[in-house]
């Protein structure tokens, strides 16, 4: 038998969610049926803001300012009478030396991957308690790892993972909130950050499944999340990563399997 997801009905808001991750993750709720809501700080097109695209209607909105995160909800609340899940996508963050970047870079990579997911989360509790909606949250490893370049942006996403741990609970029963701490993933920005194809493929080698994931394996994720079948979870960390990463003392033990594995999609 056959298993489908359909949120036909639901109304959904992505951050970030013109191209990237946020666009796998605007495919996979428009395949499930779901009207969705998307923005972003600019207007990459004449007339974005407020612009429908197909089905996804997309708004120029800076996460980081609460008065702007505020009259976005309230839109979409007035033109769609509900909300039923949102999803924090926006983030992401420049390689710079800690020692050597400024503390103004701090308080933006702050602001733009944990204060804005909290501003947004704060504007849209009432309507997700109305909906009994779902609040997902987009982290990453570095949340959990040593993230070394990027430390500010993986304290900002432990800190995340953290407040969704407590809104589980702050907001439980009516409103689910997890999160989906993403793995390396395939998007334009992480081929000129790897470099060239074969030395993007010595990074995937290290990932057990020995691939990165797609963008749209990451919506996927979070559409599982949002539906019925989750529906007795609440405060979870769901890693979409691919088994995390090899162990580096393998590297340097005897007859060890450190050739990535499988590359089987």
């Amino acid at each position: 038998m056959a298993i489908t997801i359909d949120l036909v009905g639901r109304v959904v808001l992505v951050t970030g969610g013109r191209g990237g991750v946020g666009g796998g993750i605007v495919q996979a709720f428009r395949a499930a049926g779901a009207e969705v809501e998307t923005a972003g700080r600019s207007a990459s097109e004449p007339g974005d803001d407020g612009a429908r695209h197909g089905a996804v209607h997309y708004s120029v909105v800076d996460v980081r300012e609460p008065d702007s995160v505020g009259a976005w909800i309230a839109d979409v609340l007035a033109r769609r009478g509900r909300i039923d899940v949102v999803v924090n996508n926006a983030g992401g963050g420049p390689y710079a030396d800690f020692a050597a970047a400024s503390p103004r870079l701090y308080e933006r990579v702050t602001a733009l991957n944990f204060l804005g997911p909290a501003y947004v989360a704060h504007a849209a509790h009432a309507a997700l308690d109305d909906a009994c909606g779902v609040l997902l949250n987009i982290t990453s490893i570095s949340a959990r790892r040593s993230s070394p370049g990027t430390a500010v942006y993986g304290a900002a996403k432990a800190a995340l993972e953290s407040l969704t741990t407590s809104l589980a609970v702050e907001w439980a029963p009516r409103i689910r909130v997890n999160a989906v701490s993403a793995g390396l993933v395939a998007t334009p920005g992480a081929v000129g950050h790897y470099g060239d194809a074969e030395q993007t493929a010595r990074v995937a080698a290290t990932i057990p499944r020995g691939v990165f994931a797609s963008p749209r394996e990451i919506g996927d994720a979070c559409v599982l999340l949002a539906s019925p079948f989750a529906s007795h979870i609440t405060g979870a960390v769901l890693a979409v990563d691919g088994g995390g990463e090899w162990p580096a003392f393998l590297a340097h033990t005897p007859n060890a399997r450190t050739d990535g594995g499988s590359r089987g999609a």
